[in-house]
């Protein structure tokens, strides 16, 4: 049944259909409901063990030791109340950039939100709009759809009535009144993008830093339980005191949970999405934020991140005999008389405002066939304009043909004018050179200083465009990017080309069909680069899936959004520099911190194995270390992972975090064998052994806090002060509430100052040769 384009659907009609679930229902949530946030962080395994070490706890009667379930606790807000924050900012962003839709319903036009769209209804397209549904024309006015984003090919295509156009194509001119035939996962975009993300490979496992905690859990989960059950099993038959073995084990178990890391983790990673979407920019892919701070080769289109994608004249050559005022009438004539709005268009009635006021009795639009359009006036002259090649074949002399090939080398369109007595036919009667208009692609107005930073961060960009070759690099050179002049004809190379050369001879690539992108893509990462590739058709799609970090515009195709892990909400290229700014920011500050985490992971696995097989108990229990672990640890790495810290990702992330968590995790066993020793030696009390093991600890944090924090700023030193005061007051003030003895005594005064002044060379003697130059030799593979 075919709607009439006048009166549309009854409004009850698309109620019903929408009731059935029968309408363009958007895409998945790019983010967690708020139910998913908070059962994602709360019900966890450590939560878990947490709360059932905190019901051995309770059999003793030793509530105060409870206290690191508040530290948990908080913990775990914090990380939910950031999560859930960055998916409102992500959520509103898009139902900002939702799609609307010019219906006609009841009679009346109206728009409504692209996903209210029905089969059957009666969608009025314009100049601009992409396509977001399949259908079919009922009315047009001279329109012309822009495909290239469907299939590669860049010509534009005149539709008529009963002619389909496809989800995911522009209009490019005119107008039409569509029948909207398929929606939602039926249309052509949904298909291809569904396609997409089936075959898409799985980018979570080339996560170094996710790979790396992921293991860490593993490993736990395997060891945790084991390892408390023979501590306490052991603790039980030496000393038969059930309050003492629960306490201690629960403190070593407890030690062993680096809950902090996984919490902190997923905040960085939320706090950072929602970063970006201040900055325009949707993350379909929390994981891809790491991926994009190592980035190192950014393959890239012309139109769309070089240029605007919105043309302008750039000079206008009269031909010999003719002069500027000719060309002027000759252009505008025909320009106005067919009243287009296409961007070539819009770019001449923006130089030439003023068109003749002559009767018009003929037009011969634009097509991509011919390659030039015209006009028939009253007083017989027709004047036409197109690409030389088409409007005047072999006719051009050597003049004329040397200059159409230094635009075609500057980069430049060059349209031959002319005027003929004769009728508007192909080809053209005995035509007549008035001159020619040479129009630019409008470059970036930031273009220049955003690739000029890439190349000062170390990335390499590259030129991938279905474009000719030439034309791409001189846009590119204008752009300010390096080695254009390395560039290459892809549609020459063959059907077997040695993609691992021209990705190292070629900087530049042109006539680049959609397999040749991927294969491109793959060449690259094959040569050991992470790359980035940038797009916004469905012609890109398989290069998107290949890379390392897909990059989509947010007016482009609906594959290549669906695809992407970030969408580039204005389309706006400039952004990426706070893109990649915030990826490397995320990475570098959990690779800063994610040490303060492990010291305590692993310092009380090698105790626990340690006490297992001594004679003596495990010298602290839970809530000596609650203090710690706040204030040393959890708090500050907060702030920390916050840090602007933009500098490239580099090395390996366990290599880095184990240069300073190892160090001090042998530190801290060192230091407490030290003292379960001078215990016996000394005959010192249990609580005050643990005391100075807890301060001792403390210290050592202390010194790796101090050393991740560099380099200093005034934020950081006052955090750091604030944290040496409360640290103090902890131990010398309110002692008492955390089970710890009084360290005013000058008796323990000349056993812990001078253990505890040692903990930085020590420190820092251990980084140097267990953390450089024994661990820094390993392969760590991630």
């Amino acid at each position: 049944m075919r709607t009439d384009p006048k009166i549309g659907l009854k409004q009850s009609y698309v109620d019903a259909q929408i009731a059935a679930g029968a309408h363009n229902v958007e895409q998945a949530p790019l983010t967690r409901t708020v139910g998913q946030i908070v059962a994602g962080n709360t019900l966890t395994l450590f939560n878990l063990i947490n709360v059932v070490i905190a019901a051995f706890i309770i059999t003793t009667g030793s509530y105060s030791n409870l206290l690191f379930l508040g530290v948990a606790i908080v913990n775990t807000a914090i990380g939910t109340f950031q999560e859930i924050r960055a998916k409102h900012q992500l959520d509103s962003l898009t139902i900002i950039s939702a799609p609307q839709a010019t219906v006609v319903r009841d009679g009346h036009v109206t728009t409504i939100p692209a996903d209210q769209l029905v089969v059957g209804d009666a969608l009025q397209l314009h100049r601009g709009d992409q396509v977001p549904v399949d259908g079919v024309v009922l009315t047009h006015g001279g329109l012309e759809v822009d495909e290239s984003a469907l299939t590669g090919e860049p010509n534009n295509i005149v539709k008529q009535p009963d002619d389909a156009v496809l989800s995911g194509s522009f209009i490019v001119a005119g107008s039409a009144t569509v029948m909207v035939t398929k929606v939602a996962g039926d249309t052509f975009a949904a298909r291809l993008a569904a396609t997409a993300k089936a075959e898409r490979p799985n980018k979570d496992s080339s996560s170094q830093l996710l790979n790396t905690i992921n293991r860490i859990i593993k490993v736990l989960t395997y060891v945790l339980i084991p390892l408390g059950l023979a501590l306490f099993t052991v603790s039980m038959i030496r000393r038969g005191a059930y309050n003492r073995a629960i306490l201690t084990t629960s403190a070593a178990v407890i030690g062993m949970i680096p809950e902090g890391l996984v919490l902190m983790t997923n905040v960085a990673l939320a706090v950072g999405a929602r970063n970006l979407g201040q900055r325009r920019v949707l993350v379909r892919s929390l994981t891809a934020i790491e991926a994009l701070a190592r980035v190192d080769t950014i393959c890239l289109d012309k139109t769309g991140t070089i240029t605007t994608g919105r043309l302008k004249v750039n000079q206008v050559v009269p031909a010999p005999g003719h002069d500027e005022d000719d060309l002027a009438t000759a252009v505008s004539a025909v320009t106005f008389a067919l009243n287009d709005d296409n961007e070539t268009a819009l770019a001449i009635k923006e130089y030439y405002p003023q068109p003749p006021q002559w009767a018009v009795t003929h037009t011969v639009p634009f097509s991509s066939a011919r390659k030039w359009s015209g006009a028939t006036f009253s007083d017989g002259v027709s004047y036409f304009m197109g690409a030389p090649e088409f409007t005047f074949g072999n006719q051009l002399d050597t003049t004329a043909t040397t200059a159409i090939d230094k635009a075609a080398t500057a980069g430049l369109r060059m349209l031959a004018v002319g005027r003929t007595t004769g009728a508007l036919t192909t080809p053209l009667i005995h035509p007549e050179l008035i001159g020619f208009v040479l129009i630019a692609d409008e470059i970036r107005p930031a273009a220049a200083e955003t690739f000029a930073y890439f190349a000062g961060q170390d990335v390499q960009l590259k030129v991938i465009s279905g474009d000719n070759p030439v034309t791409v690099a001189s846009v590119a050179r204008r752009a300010g990017i390096a080695g254009t002049d390395r560039l290459i004809n892809m549609s020459t190379v063959g059907n077997t080309p040695d993609y691992a050369a021209l990705v190292r001879d070629y900087n530049v690539f042109g006539r680049v069909t959609p397999d040749q992108k991927q294969h491109l893509i793959a060449a690259y990462q094959a040569a050991g680069h992470t790359v980035a590739m940038t797009g916004d058709g469905v012609n890109d799609v398989l290069a998107l899936r290949q890379s390392d970090c897909a990059i989509a515009m947010a007016s482009g195709s609906e594959a290549a959004s669906a695809i992407a892990d970030f969408v580039l909400l204005d389309a706006n290229f400039d952004a990426m520099t706070g893109v990649l700014n915030e990826g490397r920011r995320v990475i570098n500050n959990i690779e800063s911190v994610a040490s303060l985490f492990l010291i305590k992971t692993m310092y009380s696995v090698a105790l626990i194995i340690i006490f297992i097989f001594l004679n003596a108990d495990y010298p602290i229990i839970p809530i000596n270390l609650t203090p710690v672990s706040a204030v040393t640890v959890a708090i500050p790495s907060f702030f920390l992972s916050l840090e602007p810290n933009f500098a490239r990702v580099t090395g390996q992330f366990m290599k880095k975090v184990m240069t300073f968590a190892a160090p001090a995790a042998t530190e801290v066993v060192l230091y407490t064998l030290l003292m379960t020793w001078l215990e016996s030696f000394l005959h010192l009390s249990f609580y005050a052994t643990g005391t100075i093991v807890a301060l001792l600890i403390t210290c050592v944090c202390y010194n790796v806090l101090f050393r991740v924090s560099r380099p200093f700023n005034r934020l950081k030193v006052g955090m750091l002060a604030l944290i040496a005061v409360v640290m103090f007051g902890v131990f010398f003030v309110t002692n008492r509430a955390f089970s710890l003895v009084s360290l005013w005594h000058w008796q323990l005064l000349l056993l812990y100052a001078p253990l505890a002044v040692s903990t930085y060379p020590v420190y820092i003697i251990l980084q140097e040769f267990l953390g450089r130059r024994v661990l820094g030799r390993i392969n760590w593979r991630s």
